[in-house]
């Protein structure tokens, strides 16, 4: 990880929320919120829902390995997420393709480069836990 205000030591964290990559989850999962917004009306039970079960899912399947007991069970939770993660920018894709038409590209793009970033934590923090396995 970077330098930055979200970076904290192995001994500050005290919580699934103190968690970078849970936090940059939740931060996604509300910008996908955001722009479903002004999608159709008819598309409520589609792809705003579609859309919006992939991304609270993300931030979810962190928090839920991380209340699991072992290390295992919490990378496999990480790699749920990571699923999840590419279910949304598969919908998000779909939905800004001209002929489905439900928004528009620029405002889609930011948000795969969030993806991308929530991706690349997800990727670190499964290596640092896969790692600690083998030293210990």
């Amino acid at each position: 990880m970077g330098s930055g205000e979200w970076e904290m030591t192995v001994s500050e964290i005290r919580s699934y929320q103190d968690l970078r990559v849970w936090q940059e989850g939740m931060n996604l999962a509300e910008a996908c919120y955001q722009v479903t917004i002004a999608f159709p009306k008819e598309e409520l039970c589609g792809m705003t829902s579609q859309i919006r079960r992939a991304a609270a899912s993300v931030p979810a399947n962190i928090a839920e390995g991380y209340g699991r007991e072992y290390r295992s069970e919490y990378i496999k939770f990480l790699r749920i997420a990571q699923g999840s993660l590419k279910e949304l920018e598969t919908h998000l894709l779909l939905s800004a393709r001209a002929k489905v038409g439900l928004t528009d590209t620029q405002l889609v793009t930011p948000i795969l480069r969030q993806c991308e970033s929530v991706g690349r934590l997800l990727r670190a923090l499964i290596r640092s836990l896969e790692n600690k396995g083998r030293r210990e």
